[in-house]
């Protein structure tokens, strides 16, 4: 069966939709109940739903705006029913969003940045230029700002180590790119490391970020399954 993916502002969600999405993860962490979600539509402009038949299989908040005058895409939450198409749900999200980003930013590099809860949402930055964190990479004072932009963007200012990216849980719910799934493939074994000091059941994330070229997003390649880079 194939997928539907669309978008919509956050005020356009309803009750029933609200209750739909928090479905996805009831039984399972990050736990994204109705009550957290409700709180998310105040906080963010767009919704992304991804639909097989009349299934929800995946969706994300995010908000596209420019920080510090940079066009940024940025994904405050999101999170993928974990079936055996969870990729395609994820990287069809994805593709739309970075769609708007295009009619929003042309002809501009746009930074796209969220907060993962654990390893394989690495995956999403498959296609973007210079991410942040990365294997064997040491982040340069410009990163390191970077990632404090964003963790006072996400409501945690001065809860990030800027070295590693890690930001502190507060033992409350917390927004991420949450993604997994039976056919997803496992990171490799230097992203897995980034994660060594996550502790995802307290609400720790990692910030992670990259770039999405203009002539990327112009010919529309960005999920087409290549390696961050």
């Amino acid at each position: 069966m194939s997928f539907e993916v669309g978008t919509k502002d956050c005020t356009a969600l309803s009750d029933a939709e609200l209750a739909e999405m928090a479905d996805l993860c009831v039984d399972r962490d990050p736990g994204f109940d109705i009550g957290f979600l409700s709180k998310q539509c105040e906080e963010w402009v767009l919704v992304t739903h991804a639909r097989e038949g009349s299934k929800l299989r995946g969706y994300s908040f995010s908000t596209l705006e420019r920080i510090g005058g940079t066009p940024s895409l940025l994904i405050g939450l999101a999170t993928v029913d974990r079936t055996a198409k969870a990729d395609q749900a994820l990287k069809l999200m994805l593709g739309d969003q970075y769609r708007r980003a295009l009619l929003a930013f042309p002809d501009e590099d746009v930074l796209v940045g969220t907060r993962l809860a654990g390893p394989c949402g690495y995956q999403a930055f498959g296609g973007l230029s210079d991410v942040v964190p990365r294997p064997e990479h040491k982040p340069t004072g410009e990163e390191r700002a970077w990632g404090r932009r964003l963790a006072k963007r996400f409501g945690a200012d001065g809860r990030i180590d800027d070295r590693t990216f890690v930001l502190a849980g507060d033992s409350a719910t917390t927004g991420a790119l949450d993604f997994d799934g039976p056919k997803v493939k496992e990171p490799a074994d230097g992203v897995a490391k980034l994660f060594a000091a996550v502790k995802a059941g307290r609400g720790d994330r990692l910030v992670t970020f990259g770039w999405a070229m203009a002539e990327d997003l112009a010919s529309g390649t960005l999920v087409s399954g290549r390696a961050a880079r």
